[in-house]
Protein backbone atom coordinates (compact mmCIF):
# COMPACT_ATOMS: atom_id res chain seq x y z
CA UNK A 1 0.00 0.00 0.00
CA UNK A 2 1.37 3.60 -0.78
CA UNK A 3 2.08 5.94 2.01
CA UNK A 4 -0.02 9.11 2.43
CA UNK A 5 0.92 11.74 0.84
CA UNK A 6 1.03 15.07 2.77
CA UNK A 7 0.80 18.03 1.66
CA UNK A 8 1.62 21.77 2.30
CA UNK A 9 -0.06 24.09 4.09
CA UNK A 10 -1.35 27.25 2.93
CA UNK A 11 0.51 31.02 2.88
CA UNK A 12 1.65 31.77 6.00
CA UNK A 13 1.22 35.63 5.43
CA UNK A 14 -0.88 36.69 2.75
CA UNK A 15 -0.77 39.90 1.48
CA UNK A 16 -4.03 42.75 2.60
CA UNK A 17 -5.35 43.05 -0.94
CA UNK A 18 -5.62 46.17 -3.03
CA UNK A 19 -9.66 45.31 -3.75
CA UNK A 20 -12.18 46.11 -1.01
CA UNK A 21 -14.52 43.46 -0.66
CA UNK A 22 -18.30 44.50 0.13
CA UNK A 23 -19.80 43.98 3.40
CA UNK A 24 -21.14 40.24 3.51
CA UNK A 25 -18.64 39.15 0.83
CA UNK A 26 -19.12 35.43 0.86
CA UNK A 27 -16.04 33.25 0.24
CA UNK A 28 -18.28 30.05 -1.19
CA UNK A 29 -15.81 27.71 -0.80
CA UNK A 30 -13.02 27.07 1.73
CA UNK A 31 -12.27 24.34 4.58
CA UNK A 32 -11.09 23.54 7.59
CA UNK A 33 -8.62 20.62 8.05
CA UNK A 34 -8.85 19.60 12.03
CA UNK A 35 -7.49 19.89 14.08
CA UNK A 36 -6.67 15.86 14.36
CA UNK A 37 -6.73 15.22 17.67
CA UNK A 38 -10.34 16.89 17.93
CA UNK A 39 -11.41 15.93 13.87
CA UNK A 40 -9.78 12.89 13.10
CA UNK A 41 -8.81 12.54 9.34
CA UNK A 42 -10.09 8.97 8.32
CA UNK A 43 -7.76 6.46 7.88
CA UNK A 44 -8.15 5.89 4.32
CA UNK A 45 -7.54 9.18 2.76
CA UNK A 46 -6.10 10.09 -0.16
CA UNK A 47 -3.80 12.76 1.45
CA UNK A 48 -2.95 14.01 4.78
CA UNK A 49 -3.57 17.55 5.32
CA UNK A 50 -1.11 19.99 7.78
CA UNK A 51 -4.17 21.09 10.36
CA UNK A 52 -6.21 24.30 9.01
CA UNK A 53 -8.70 24.88 11.58
CA UNK A 54 -11.30 27.22 12.35
CA UNK A 55 -9.08 29.96 14.19
CA UNK A 56 -6.56 29.93 11.19
CA UNK A 57 -9.55 30.76 8.92
CA UNK A 58 -10.73 33.21 10.90
CA UNK A 59 -7.83 35.07 10.92
CA UNK A 60 -7.52 34.55 6.76
CA UNK A 61 -11.03 36.26 6.21
CA UNK A 62 -10.22 38.92 8.64
CA UNK A 63 -7.16 40.13 7.05
CA UNK A 64 -9.11 39.88 3.23
CA UNK A 65 -12.03 41.27 4.39
CA UNK A 66 -14.38 37.98 3.87
CA UNK A 67 -17.66 38.43 6.03
CA UNK A 68 -19.80 35.10 5.39
CA UNK A 69 -18.25 31.37 3.76
CA UNK A 70 -19.68 28.17 3.11
CA UNK A 71 -17.39 25.44 4.18
CA UNK A 72 -17.17 22.39 1.92
CA UNK A 73 -16.46 19.24 4.01
CA UNK A 74 -13.00 17.33 2.17
CA UNK A 75 -12.31 14.09 1.85
CA UNK A 76 -9.21 13.81 4.45
CA UNK A 77 -12.81 13.89 7.24
CA UNK A 78 -14.90 11.23 5.13
CA UNK A 79 -18.09 11.09 5.86
CA UNK A 80 -17.75 13.13 9.93
CA UNK A 81 -18.84 16.29 9.34
CA UNK A 82 -18.86 17.30 12.23
CA UNK A 83 -15.55 19.38 11.90
CA UNK A 84 -18.19 21.94 9.18
CA UNK A 85 -20.97 21.74 11.78
CA UNK A 86 -18.94 22.58 14.84
CA UNK A 87 -17.58 25.62 12.74
CA UNK A 88 -21.04 26.93 11.82
CA UNK A 89 -22.37 26.51 15.29
CA UNK A 90 -19.01 28.90 16.29
CA UNK A 91 -20.20 31.49 13.19
CA UNK A 92 -22.81 33.07 14.61
CA UNK A 93 -24.80 32.71 11.64
CA UNK A 94 -21.93 33.90 9.09
CA UNK A 95 -21.60 30.61 8.08
CA UNK A 96 -23.12 27.27 5.90
CA UNK A 97 -21.90 24.13 4.74
CA UNK A 98 -21.42 21.85 2.00
CA UNK A 99 -21.37 17.82 3.55
CA UNK A 100 -20.05 14.62 2.63
CA UNK A 101 -22.64 11.94 2.76
CA UNK A 102 -23.76 8.77 1.01
CA UNK A 103 -26.24 6.63 0.87
CA UNK A 104 -26.07 4.83 4.35
CA UNK A 105 -27.19 8.97 5.41
CA UNK A 106 -30.83 8.32 6.87
CA UNK A 107 -33.62 10.81 6.38
CA UNK A 108 -33.22 12.11 9.99
CA UNK A 109 -29.47 11.97 9.67
CA UNK A 110 -29.86 14.27 6.56
CA UNK A 111 -32.92 16.47 8.62
CA UNK A 112 -29.87 16.91 11.32
CA UNK A 113 -27.39 17.80 8.96
CA UNK A 114 -29.70 20.49 7.05
CA UNK A 115 -30.74 21.89 10.62
CA UNK A 116 -26.64 22.76 11.83
CA UNK A 117 -26.67 24.61 8.62
CA UNK A 118 -25.59 22.14 5.98
CA UNK A 119 -27.07 23.48 2.44
CA UNK A 120 -25.62 20.69 0.06
CA UNK A 121 -23.52 17.89 -0.54
CA UNK A 122 -20.01 17.26 -2.60
CA UNK A 123 -18.94 14.58 -5.28
CA UNK A 124 -15.93 14.66 -6.66
CA UNK A 125 -14.84 13.46 -9.97
CA UNK A 126 -10.95 13.11 -9.92
CA UNK A 127 -9.38 9.93 -9.79
CA UNK A 128 -6.66 11.32 -7.35
CA UNK A 129 -9.49 11.44 -5.07
CA UNK A 130 -11.31 8.28 -5.47
CA UNK A 131 -12.48 8.74 -9.17
CA UNK A 132 -16.31 8.95 -10.18
CA UNK A 133 -18.82 7.71 -7.18
CA UNK A 134 -21.36 5.00 -7.83
CA UNK A 135 -24.30 6.62 -9.94
CA UNK A 136 -26.56 4.50 -8.01
CA UNK A 137 -25.39 6.12 -4.55
CA UNK A 138 -25.45 9.89 -6.33
CA UNK A 139 -28.74 9.33 -7.38
CA UNK A 140 -30.40 7.61 -3.98
CA UNK A 141 -28.34 10.78 -2.20
CA UNK A 142 -29.96 13.02 -4.78
CA UNK A 143 -33.46 11.84 -3.97
CA UNK A 144 -33.19 11.83 -0.26
CA UNK A 145 -31.56 15.37 0.26
CA UNK A 146 -34.27 17.15 -2.91
CA UNK A 147 -36.60 17.61 -0.11
CA UNK A 148 -34.09 19.86 2.05
CA UNK A 149 -33.34 22.55 -0.66
CA UNK A 150 -29.87 21.09 -0.80
CA UNK A 151 -27.96 22.06 -3.51
CA UNK A 152 -25.18 18.77 -5.21
CA UNK A 153 -21.59 20.35 -5.40
CA UNK A 154 -19.46 18.54 -8.03
CA UNK A 155 -15.84 18.62 -9.00
CA UNK A 156 -16.43 17.85 -12.29
CA UNK A 157 -13.38 18.28 -14.86
CA UNK A 158 -15.38 20.09 -17.80
CA UNK A 159 -13.73 17.79 -19.80
CA UNK A 160 -16.22 15.18 -19.32
CA UNK A 161 -19.44 17.17 -18.77
CA UNK A 162 -20.30 15.04 -21.94
CA UNK A 163 -19.80 12.04 -20.55
CA UNK A 164 -22.45 13.28 -17.59
CA UNK A 165 -24.47 14.91 -19.94
CA UNK A 166 -27.34 12.51 -19.06
CA UNK A 167 -26.89 12.31 -15.11
CA UNK A 168 -27.03 16.37 -14.92
CA UNK A 169 -29.77 16.70 -17.09
CA UNK A 170 -31.56 14.46 -14.65
CA UNK A 171 -30.64 16.31 -11.80
CA UNK A 172 -34.37 17.55 -10.15
CA UNK A 173 -32.06 20.08 -7.93
CA UNK A 174 -29.48 23.05 -8.65
CA UNK A 175 -25.69 21.69 -8.99
CA UNK A 176 -22.74 23.84 -8.74
CA UNK A 177 -19.49 22.80 -10.66
CA UNK A 178 -16.48 23.68 -8.91
CA UNK A 179 -13.02 25.65 -10.04
CA UNK A 180 -14.65 26.66 -13.69
CA UNK A 181 -14.50 22.67 -14.71
CA UNK A 182 -10.19 22.94 -13.99
CA UNK A 183 -10.25 23.63 -17.66
CA UNK A 184 -6.32 24.20 -19.19
CA UNK A 185 -6.06 28.50 -18.85
CA UNK A 186 -3.10 27.81 -21.59
CA UNK A 187 -5.49 26.11 -24.08
CA UNK A 188 -7.61 29.39 -24.22
CA UNK A 189 -11.78 30.09 -23.80
CA UNK A 190 -12.28 28.47 -27.31
CA UNK A 191 -10.99 25.08 -25.84
CA UNK A 192 -13.23 22.39 -25.89
CA UNK A 193 -13.86 21.79 -22.67
CA UNK A 194 -14.54 24.97 -21.72
CA UNK A 195 -17.11 25.43 -24.46
CA UNK A 196 -18.51 22.69 -23.33
CA UNK A 197 -18.93 24.32 -19.74
CA UNK A 198 -19.92 27.39 -21.92
CA UNK A 199 -22.60 25.75 -23.75
CA UNK A 200 -24.08 23.79 -20.25
CA UNK A 201 -24.33 26.96 -18.57
CA UNK A 202 -26.21 28.51 -21.10
CA UNK A 203 -28.86 26.08 -21.77
CA UNK A 204 -29.32 24.74 -18.25
CA UNK A 205 -30.59 27.08 -15.54
CA UNK A 206 -29.87 24.71 -12.77
CA UNK A 207 -26.40 24.81 -13.50
CA UNK A 208 -24.11 27.38 -11.19
CA UNK A 209 -20.41 27.96 -11.47
CA UNK A 210 -17.57 28.49 -8.95
CA UNK A 211 -14.95 31.18 -10.10
CA UNK A 212 -12.42 29.59 -7.41
CA UNK A 213 -9.37 27.34 -7.99
CA UNK A 214 -7.45 29.81 -10.28
CA UNK A 215 -3.96 28.78 -9.24
CA UNK A 216 -5.79 25.23 -10.28
CA UNK A 217 -6.52 26.44 -13.91
CA UNK A 218 -3.87 29.00 -14.56
CA UNK A 219 -0.72 28.11 -16.60
CA UNK A 220 0.94 31.51 -16.34
CA UNK A 221 0.98 31.03 -12.40
CA UNK A 222 0.19 34.68 -9.87
CA UNK A 223 -1.03 36.61 -9.89
CA UNK A 224 -2.97 34.48 -12.50
CA UNK A 225 -4.33 36.67 -14.90
CA UNK A 226 -4.99 34.48 -17.15
CA UNK A 227 -8.25 33.01 -15.77
CA UNK A 228 -9.64 36.48 -16.33
CA UNK A 229 -10.85 36.01 -19.57
CA UNK A 230 -12.89 32.35 -18.77
CA UNK A 231 -14.68 34.33 -15.99
CA UNK A 232 -15.34 36.95 -18.29
CA UNK A 233 -17.25 34.66 -20.55
CA UNK A 234 -19.47 33.28 -18.36
CA UNK A 235 -20.09 36.71 -16.60
CA UNK A 236 -21.09 37.59 -20.10
CA UNK A 237 -23.12 34.39 -20.22
CA UNK A 238 -25.06 35.29 -16.95
CA UNK A 239 -23.80 36.79 -13.94
CA UNK A 240 -26.44 35.58 -11.72
CA UNK A 241 -25.35 32.01 -11.15
CA UNK A 242 -21.65 32.44 -10.61
CA UNK A 243 -19.78 32.14 -7.45
CA UNK A 244 -16.53 33.05 -5.85
CA UNK A 245 -14.08 31.42 -3.14
CA UNK A 246 -10.68 31.07 -2.41
CA UNK A 247 -10.45 27.05 -1.73
CA UNK A 248 -8.28 28.01 1.16
CA UNK A 249 -6.10 25.82 2.62
CA UNK A 250 -5.87 24.90 -1.08
CA UNK A 251 -5.54 21.55 -1.11
CA UNK A 252 -3.36 19.30 -3.75
CA UNK A 253 -2.31 22.84 -5.76
CA UNK A 254 0.21 23.19 -8.46
CA UNK A 255 1.89 26.35 -6.25
CA UNK A 256 0.58 27.57 -2.97
CA UNK A 257 -1.32 30.90 -3.81
CA UNK A 258 -1.45 34.37 -2.14
CA UNK A 259 -5.28 34.69 -0.98
CA UNK A 260 -4.67 38.19 -1.44
CA UNK A 261 -3.90 37.84 -5.15
CA UNK A 262 -6.87 35.55 -5.05
CA UNK A 263 -9.66 38.32 -3.72
CA UNK A 264 -7.68 41.09 -6.26
CA UNK A 265 -9.11 38.86 -9.27
CA UNK A 266 -12.43 40.20 -8.59
CA UNK A 267 -12.39 43.33 -9.49
CA UNK A 268 -10.39 41.79 -12.96
CA UNK A 269 -13.27 39.31 -13.28
CA UNK A 270 -16.14 42.17 -13.27
CA UNK A 271 -15.13 45.37 -13.30
CA UNK A 272 -19.01 46.54 -13.11
CA UNK A 273 -19.60 46.95 -8.96
CA UNK A 274 -23.26 46.07 -9.94
CA UNK A 275 -22.09 42.45 -10.84
CA UNK A 276 -19.32 41.82 -8.32
CA UNK A 277 -22.07 42.57 -5.63
CA UNK A 278 -23.88 39.66 -7.38
CA UNK A 279 -20.93 37.53 -7.30
CA UNK A 280 -20.28 38.50 -4.01
CA UNK A 281 -23.17 39.00 -2.22
CA UNK A 282 -26.27 38.12 -3.76
CA UNK A 283 -25.62 35.11 -5.47
CA UNK A 284 -24.56 33.73 -2.52
CA UNK A 285 -27.48 34.81 -0.28
CA UNK A 286 -29.74 33.92 -2.93
CA UNK A 287 -28.24 29.95 -3.57
CA UNK A 288 -26.89 29.09 0.25
CA UNK A 289 -30.06 30.74 2.43
CA UNK A 290 -27.97 33.71 3.82
CA UNK A 291 -30.26 36.50 5.06
CA UNK A 292 -30.62 39.21 2.40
Amino acid sequence: MSPIPTIPPPHPDPHTPAFALPPLACDTHCHVFGPDAKYPYVADRPYTPPDAPLAKLQWLQERMGIGRAVLVNATPHGRDNLVVTDAIAASGGRYKGVANVDASFSDAEIAKLSAAGIVGCRFTFLARLGGRPDLATFETVVKRIAPHGWHVDLYLPAKELETFAPVLDALPITYVIDHIGVVDAKLGVEQAAFRALVARYERDPKCWIKLTGAERVSSSGAPYHDVVPFAKRLIEVDPDRLLWGTDWPHPNVPAMPDDGDLVDLIPLYAPDPVVRQKLLVDNPARLFGFPA
